[in-house]
């Protein structure tokens, strides 16, 4: 079965030691670099969208979460306080959404400004039993794809439907397959804040959003403060999680007295919206290595293109070659150790998505002879050409190897 776990040590994209404790994995520069390359698309796709990003500390004081209400319905998931004197207690945060809330209060707000969109994509710590800890599934130290839209109540049905549209956008580039939407609702008990009224309405505006999308209702996985529309994954084991979120929230902006002047002078609540294109980078990365077998879309390959001279003779061509590359942008090796049939098949262990073939010939005419790591070959060609070839085929982030 494939496991991203497996794939994982195999590949050298990440490592879980024990010593660095359960649920904390390191990435390794393989999957760092695969991980960058995502992180710096997503942050593109949501600053030509309108969002502002910003950075925020991974833990605040005790107080923060209290009023936030994390502590008081959300406390059986997060790390113990960290005391530094008798009135002074720090908490590793389990959500960004108090942090902005901050942000928003940072300075007085006009309706002009809303919807204001603040993003980050940062740190976070639930403190997940050691038994269903696994690889980048289910960690205790979160990178989370984060964002929380402060807008008027009339905005939110519009907004909802523009971040469907966004998460849509990024799971085609990433390869995502969604295998379906769940309107997540209250359920019996205690553990929800805010009044009916605030709930039915909230709920209502997801349906509307959700208007011509088939979907599940979900009672009981509803965050404490609001319903919320998750879109689901399933792993390689039949596993489903959530990876893509949006709900909406009444109860933040009052607790942190939020508002803004409106146009004929009134102050308002505004009403915010927390939403994830792509999840936490780890589960994103824990479905991504499954999906694609470890063999990711070149752009955000680890190694994009791996240059294999035939003998010494041309170790300066490769070197010149290989600078060349990295001048255009790709993430480019040169391998020189061993017989060369040794070093493709190890591209090809690796998949590396394009392999450089470099003999006298080539050297001398300045071409190049691609392989494909689906094992096609190509004709060689200009060596610019072949540089071309791969940047636009990175630069238009498309699934495919070849252009058309």
């Amino acid at each position: 079965m494939i496991d991203h776990r497996r794939l994982g040590r195999e590949l050298d994209l990440f490592v879980s030691d024990p010593l660095a404790g359960a649920g904390l994995p390191i990435w390794l520069p393989a999957g760092a670099a695969a991980r960058h390359a995502v992180e710096e698309y997503v942050r593109e796709l949501e600053r030509r969208s309108g969002h502002q990003h910003v950075y925020s500390p991974p833990l605040g004081k005790r107080e923060l979460f209290e009023l936030s209400g994390h502590l008081g319905y959300f406390a059986d998931d997060m790390f113990p306080p960290l005391r530094l004197s008798a009135d002074d207690e720090f908490v590793l945060r389990p959500a960004l959404c108090p942090h902005h809330a901050l942000v928003f209060r940072a300075r007085g707000r006009s309706y002009r400004e809303l919807p204001l969109r603040v993003a980050e994509l940062g740190g976070m710590y639930r403190s997940e039993r050691s038994g269903v800890l696994g690889g980048l599934s289910r960690v205790r130290a979160i990178s989370l794809n984060d964002a929380h839209i402060f807008c008027a109540p009339e905005q939110v049905g519009e907004e909802v439907v523009e971040i469907l549209g966004l998460i849509r956008a990024a799971h085609a580039a990433l390869g995502v397959r969604p295998a379906g939407f769940r309107l997540s609702l209250r359920g019996p008990g205690g553990k929800y804040v805010g009044d009916d009224a605030q709930w039915i309405r909230a709920e209502d505006l997801l349906r509307g959003a959700l208007a011509g999308v088939e979907y599940v209702e979900a009672p009981g996985e509803a965050a404490f403060y609001g319903p919320k529309i998750d879109i689901q994954i399933v792993d390689a084991a039949g596993r489903e999680s959530t990876i893509s979120t949006i709900q909406v929230d009444f109860d933040k902006p009052e607790r942190f007295d939020l508002s803004y002047t409106d146009s004929d002078g009134g102050r308002r609540r505004p009403v915010m919206l927390h939403r994830s294109l792509v999840g936490s980078m780890e589960r994103l990365f824990a479905y991504l290595i499954e999906a694609h077998e470890g063999a990711f879309p070149a752009w955000y390959a680890p190694v994009q293109l791996v240059v294999l001279p035939v003998d010494d003779g041309q170790a300066d061509a490769a070197a010149d070659l290989a600078r060349r590359a990295v001048d255009a942008g790709l993430r480019v090796e040169v391998d020189a150790a061993g017989s060369l049939g040794a070093r493709v098949r190890d591209a090809a262990r690796r998949r590396v998505p394009y392999l450089g073939v470099l003999g006298a010939r080539e050297a001398a005419a300045g071409a190049l002879a691609l392989r494909l790591r689906d094992g096609r070959a190509l004709a060689p060609m200009p060596a610019d050409a072949a540089l071309a070839l791969i940047g636009g085929q990175v630069a238009a982030r498309s699934a495919d190897l070849l252009p058309g």
